[in-house]
């Protein structure tokens, strides 16, 4: 019989203690998570993520001193012991859905958000998503984030532009299909090829601009203008 899966290492990050308590409760009547400590701002998150090593961090975005953006960003640019991978990836908690510290936390290095008042199976299976090196892309929610505020945000500069250029046509398309939603198995149907294929393009090209993983592509998608954000009223 092959041993159980070792359980993922969750540090969540907030600044009100009966939501701290609430979380670290609720994740831990699941077998296979388990909250290794909590913080109250974003310096002893990143304190504690240093020590720790966890596998996620959930992390308010507005807390006061160290907020979650620049908590998320010094996680993300972090020193790593392995690959950059091994950093802990983060997922941002928030009240509101449109929110611009939310989409600064996505340029910052987050590789997704959730809504507080999510529901305990849309909580656990967005940690093991986020666990498995997957970022957590709701296309009806971070596509419109990520539109509404590339449109009012400065892009992130000419280097990115020229990065974009190192790309093949087919990676440039398989970015252009991330940037509005597609899965993995819809890209693949869509360009009539393996899903191997896919993950092969997705791999290179996040390699080639740079980016963690695919919500990193799909701002930079938007805020370079290879996908221009819809107008209001348009589907």
């Amino acid at each position: 019989m092959s041993a159980a899966a070792p359980a993922i290492r969750i540090v969540l990050a907030d600044d009100h203690p009966v939501v701290r308590t609430g979380f670290t409760e609720l994740l831990g009547t699941q077998p296979d998570l388990t909250v290794v400590a909590t913080a109250s701002d974003g310096a002893e998150a990143v304190r504690v993520c240093a020590e720790l090593s966890p596998d996620v961090v959930l992390m308010d975005v507005r807390m006061p001193g160290m907020d979650g953006i620049e908590a998320t960003r010094r996680l993300a640019e972090a020193p790593s012991a392995g690959a950059p991978s091994a950093r802990p990836r983060v997922l941002i908690l928030t009240t509101f859905d449109l929110d611009v510290y939310v989409y600064d936390a996505l340029r910052a290095g987050a590789s997704g958000f959730l809504l507080k008042d999510v529901t305990a199976e849309r909580l656990f299976d967005a940690v093991r998503v986020i666990a498995a090196g997957e970022a957590l892309l709701a296309p009806a929610v971070t596509r419109r984030l990520i539109a509404e505020f590339a449109r009012l945000r400065p892009g992130p500069g000419t280097a990115a532009t020229a990065a974009l250029g190192t790309l093949t046509p087919r990676e440039t398309e398989v970015l252009r299909l991330l940037a509005e939603g597609l899965s993995n198995p819809e890209v693949a149907a869509r360009l009539t090829v393996t899903e191997e294929t896919v993950k092969t393009h997705v791999s290179r090209l996040l390699h080639k601009l740079g980016l963690r993983d695919r919500t990193q592509a799909v701002v930079t998608a938007y805020e370079t203008g290879l996908v221009v954000p819809r107008t209001r009223g348009t589907t």
